[in-house]
């Protein structure tokens, strides 16, 4: 599905992974912005224009779940898919328990992680659609 309307974020420490996945993303049609971190991401202060969250689960400082939380908390519900290199089943439960996506362990194959994209946008479009039908 290709949706230029939509914009991913994508939050990752290491810069060749956001390279890459920028490409891809770009690639699919998509719209896309790189943060070097949770810090970066929440100094930008632009949370309204993520349709979705690539977050990377450890970086240092704040890790994805930590901003994921604080997101939640501050009541924005953006779709979250976590990428990792050192994922274990109890970590993904809590990402997925907490409103997670997906949880994709790298390395990981270029469609799966598309299609997660694909299944969190059309995640990102019911709210504002019931926020659109409900002010009408």
């Amino acid at each position: 599905m290709n949706d230029t309307s939509r914009r991913i974020v994508v939050v990752d420490d290491d810069p060749s992974v956001r390279r890459g996945l920028e490409r891809l993303l770009k690639s699919a049609g998509y719209q896309v912005e790189t943060q070097a971190s949770a810090r970066e991401f929440l100094g930008s202060g632009d949370y309204d224009r993520a349709s979705c969250l690539v977050l990377d689960v450890r970086m240092p400082g704040q890790s994805g779940l930590e901003l994921q939380t604080v997101l939640e908390e501050a009541g924005y519900h953006i779709p979250v898919i976590f990428i990792t290199g050192h994922g274990d089943i109890p970590m993904a439960v809590r990402a997925i328990k907490a409103g997670a996506v997906d949880f994709l362990t790298k390395p990981f194959d270029d469609q799966t992680f598309l299609d997660a994209v694909s299944q969190a946008i059309a995640k990102d479009r019911r709210p504002r659609r019931a926020d659109t039908l409900s002010s009408e």
